[in-house]
């Protein structure tokens, strides 16, 4: 762990209402609501064909230093991980507190068996009035795997990575009602990654020097109650992504992580519609305008937002959604262009995601999720390039009596890249049972 930095920041989501209203304690489960905290564990026995996220075997892979033979590597293995949670309910004001820490061991390595993640969250709601409300929340990741690494928006990085890498995530969100129909939501948010990588493993080119950033976000949406189940919204957002700098974070030798910085503008359009009191959806439709200073190139793109939650039984739901915007890129792509340095800035993402969570019996539930991300190189040697990403699993879960549980799942991932060596499929399956108090 290299360093720390202390962020604050804000996401803004959207409402059924331009009134501050609070919910006391959103999402938590029968157990979580009968008292103020409450500790899990689980054990899973698993096995993973690709845990190294390797194309096929005897492929080449390309490496900061140059290309380097490598084998795809599988593994018998277990999990372990403990759980605790914190929820206070007050009149006006909800605190929520969670600690979850994961210990995977594989028996095909000879060095470092396990892999420790991290994922600690706080959540702050309070309401002052009914129509002025404050919410705040950190999300704080060490991981390897990409979908816990980059759990919101979209995946930089679509391979497992090595080492205690962090993100972190903070939100600060103020909503007000300015009149019966007319209100507006303001915030602020950053995230900081921090990657493991670093000059004294890969002098130049690693993780470090391609990833490790401040991404800032300021936010004000203007909230109109058309309909009673209806909020119109016109908003404007303003992003700043700031690279490391410095001799430990060079992409090619003179060649500092910091030209790949930039500026972005969001403004769009939106709404919030109740269909029902059980099917609700949101949508955010306009333009990001990208600056990227340190190489005077500009980008102008669409940019989309959008989902649908329907809650068709007590226990049971569906949420799909689309998201369209720019995200960072682990590909340097860098290239020599009249004797300037053409590197790769990023890549322009639509994400695709759904979920289902299904009562089948009393006792036995299932769970399907699914993202698929198509992302397009902007710059380099890979301009116009592409890559598909897909994250699929499927959990059934059979409740042995209200403390305990048996459970048993499979994960598939594809990458389908353009870029050669760097396509790959990964299968897991475990088993496995869980505790709760």
């Amino acid at each position: 762990m290299k360093k720390m930095i202390t962020s604050a920041g804000v996401v803004v989501l959207g409402a059924a209402s331009v009134q501050a209203q609070y919910a006391p304690a959103p999402g938590l489960t029968r157990i979580e609501t009968a008292k103020p905290w409450s500790v899990s564990a689980s054990l899973r026995g698993f096995y993973d064909d690709n845990y190294v996220t390797r194309p096929s075997k005897g492929a080449v892979v390309l490496t900061p230093a140059g290309p380097v033979e490598q084998d795809r590597r599988d593994s018998f293995g277990f999990e372990v991980s403990p759980s605790a949670a914190l929820n206070l309910v007050m009149p006006q004001t909800y605190l929520g507190l969670s600690y979850v820490y994961g210990m995977r061991w594989y028996e095909d390595r000879e060095n470092n068996k396990a892999d420790h993640s991290h994922q600690a969250n706080l959540k702050i709601n309070h309401a002052f009035t009914e129509r002025y409300k404050l919410d705040v929340s950190d999300s704080f990741v060490v991981a390897q795997e990409p979908s816990i690494i980059d759990e919101r928006g979209g995946i930089t990085v679509p391979l497992r990575v090595d080492g205690d890498n962090i993100r972190n995530t903070a939100s600060l969100t103020f909503t007000a009602g300015l009149t019966e129909k007319l209100g507006t939501v303001l915030g602020y948010s950053n995230t900081f990654y921090d990657y493991d990588q670093d000059a004294s493993d890969v002098p130049f080119g690693s993780l470090s020097a391609l990833l490790d950033r401040l991404e800032h976000l300021i936010s004000a949406n203007l909230r109109w109650q058309a309909l009673p189940s209806t909020v119109g919204i016109l908003g404007y957002q303003y992003g700043i992504t700031e690279y490391d700098s410095g001799r430990d974070h060079l992409l090619a030798p003179g060649v500092p992580s910091e030209i790949r910085d930039s500026n972005s503008h969001y403004v769009f359009v939106g709404a919030d519609h109740s269909f029902n009191p059980q099917l609700n959806g949101a949508l955010r439709v306009g333009v990001q305008f990208t600056e990227y200073d340190n190489v005077n190139e500009d980008t102008v793109g669409p940019y989309v937002d959008g989902s649908v939650t329907w809650t068709y039984n007590p226990a049971s739901y569906l949420q799909l959604g689309v998201r369209h915007t720019r995200l960072a890129t682990d590909v340097p792509g860098l290239i020599l262009l009249g004797g300037t340095v053409d590197p790769t800035l990023d890549q322009e993402a639509t994400t695709l995601y759904g979920s289902v969570n299904h009562k089948i019996t009393p006792k036995l539930t299932g769970s399907l999720l699914a993202q698929f991300q198509h992302g397009e190189f902007e710059g380099g040697g890979v301009d116009g390039d592409s890559e598909n990403f897909l994250l699929a699993g499927l959990n059934l879960s059979y409740e042995i009596n209200k403390f305990l549980a048996a459970e048993a799942g499979y994960n598939f991932d594809r990458l389908d890249s353009d870029i050669p060596f760097r396509s790959y499929t990964r299968n897991r399956v475990y088993v496995g049972i869980r505790a709760t108090y």
